[in-house]
């Protein structure tokens, strides 16, 4: 069935008419803050200890907003005879919010979990050089990002929890048998000799 000429610009003037009767609404910010959702893209936090230096962040930002500096360090053996390992020692990590688009890329290929989405968003300057925020400043602002949503209950284990719950159980059954061996070959004491 054709539609009714006309019908589309009577269903805009509805609308129009049914938000012109609505009252507005002034938020007072930034008396009262606003209520945001809990999963807020606001800015982006730094999780130092997770970042190894791989790059991978810099490297697909659209924008090359992200400026990494690093240097090698030598790690000596973890054991006699061992080998002297190098790794990457995160120098410098900043992020330019002047040219971000918050697209959420670098956070997405991070394999690390060293990127969080943080739900400020007051970190507005006068000086457009000053939206360059190092490290020290990503870093506060993990701090705010929000515990992740829990788990669906019927959704199944996560392999890498399994993997860990079933060596830990193998480890323990291994334990308590060595303990029962031990137990087991232990001579007992004449009752004469007991104290």
């Amino acid at each position: 069935m054709a539609p009714i000429p006309g019908s589309g610009l009577a269903k805009g003037l509805a609308v129009t008419l049914r938000t012109m009767t609505r009252k507005s609404v002034t938020a007072q910010y930034p008396e009262a803050q606003p209520e945001l959702p809990p999963r807020t893209r606001g800015v982006i936090g730094l999780f130092e200890e997770n970042c190894t230096v791989c790059m991978l962040c810099a490297r697909e930002c659209p924008d090359w907003c992200i400026y990494i500096d690093s240097h090698k360090e030598t790690v000596p053996a973890a054991a006699p005879g061992g080998r002297e390992r190098s790794r990457n020692v995160l120098d410098r990590f900043a992020i330019d919010f002047s040219l971000c688009m918050y697209c959420g890329i670098c956070i997405e290929v991070c394999p690390f979990d060293a990127l969080f989405w943080s739900p400020e968003f007051e970190y507005a300057e006068t000086d457009i050089h000053e939206l360059t925020h190092e490290r020290d400043k990503l870093r506060e602002w993990m701090w705010t990002v929000p515990e992740p949503p829990a788990l669906d209950p019927r959704a199944e284990e996560p392999k890498e929890i399994a993997a860990a719950r079933k060596a830990a159980e193998k480890a323990a059954a291994q334990a308590a048998a060595e303990a029962a061996q031990a137990a087991q070959a232990a001579p007992e004491a004449p009752e004469g000799e007991q104290q």
